[in-house]
């Protein structure tokens, strides 16, 4: 690779160019920028499909577990999303995630612990 860059008259004239003029180097490098984020933009319109149809068949052939998580992903969002609205605060739901718990869907019962397994269930599940 460093063959192209110490052989190419082209690059020697543009690091020189570059070296010595700063508007040169400033519209080098924001087409360098600019050029790829464009040509990046138009492929993800052009590759992007709207086409409702095409939605439809793709959920018509979505699997079960798919589907499954969609859901819970949806109605976890919803609470979430609920949860701001009414500005509940939330922080507990980090303080449970960094003790090793999980908050219920019961109002009054927030936080509850993971149950913790016994010696010989642990050694059961091992073999």
């Amino acid at each position: 690779m460093s063959v192209l860059w110490e052989k190419s008259e082209t690059w020697r004239w543009i690091v020189r160019k570059s070296r010595d003029s700063k508007p040169f180097f400033l519209a080098f490098a924001t087409i360098c920028g600019v050029v790829p984020g464009v040509i990046g933009y138009c492929v993800m319109q052009f590759t992007n499909s709207r086409n409702p149809e095409l939605e439809a068949q793709l959920r018509s052939n979505a699997r079960p577990d798919s589907l499954m998580m969609g859901k819970v992903n949806q109605e976890r969002l919803a609470e979430f999303l609920g949860e701001l609205q009414r500005k509940e605060d939330t922080n507990d739901r980090y303080v449970a995630a960094l003790r090793g718990e999980t908050l219920t869907r019961k109002p009054y019962e927030r936080i509850q612990p993971i149950p913790k397994q016994s010696n010989m269930e642990a050694k059961e599940q091992k073999k």
